[in-house]
């Protein structure tokens, strides 16, 4: 594996790239205590198509943790932004490389059901002490609407690196 360089326009859009993952999933997202449905995965998209895994690893769970000090949703829990940081993980390793449907669809398929659905309704069964079971049905709600959502933006959003030339971001 060959060792990426860290250059400071990297790191620059690296960090406004986590702030724009802060605003989107503080902000601009519908939150319930079991639901959140937004847009907060699009910057972690941008890294890892970009930089690869490990720097999209960081956005996600950089942006996990300092949103979750700066403006705490409910109490700070670790798995989340394990969570975080897998989700940047297997977006960089389906899209770093090269962007198609399937790829996408790959990406998207891992993130949702086995991260959001398996994982996070665990972190929230063990955070809130509620059953796994139930709160798994009603999370699959979240899933069927982010589905689509994530493949239409992630689609949109590598075409227009590529259009715009991502090497001029890069």
């Amino acid at each position: 594996m060959k060792k990426q360089k860290i250059s400071i326009s990297m790191l620059v859009t690296l960090g406004m790239l986590v702030a724009i993952e802060i605003v989107l999933s503080r902000f601009c997202s519908i939150s319930a205590w079991n639901i959140k449905i937004g847009f907060s995965f699009v910057p972690v998209a941008v890294a890892a198509v970009l930089y690869g895994a490990a720097p999209a690893a960081a956005v996600a769970a950089l942006g996990d943790f300092v949103g979750a000090i700066l403006f705490p949703i409910g109490a700070y829990f670790p798995g989340f932004t394990l969570t975080a940081a897998l989700t940047g993980v297997v977006l960089g390793l389906f899209l770093h490389k090269g962007q198609n449907m399937a790829r996408i669809a790959g990406a998207v398929a891992v993130n949702q059901l086995i991260l959001s659905l398996l994982l996070n309704t665990l972190w929230i069964s063990v955070l809130y002490g509620s059953p796994y079971g139930p709160l798994f049905v009603t999370r699959i709600v979240q899933t069927m609407v982010m589905i689509p959502v994530q493949f239409i933006m992630i689609g949109l959003m590598t075409k227009a690196l590529g259009r715009y030339g991502k090497r001029a971001i890069a």
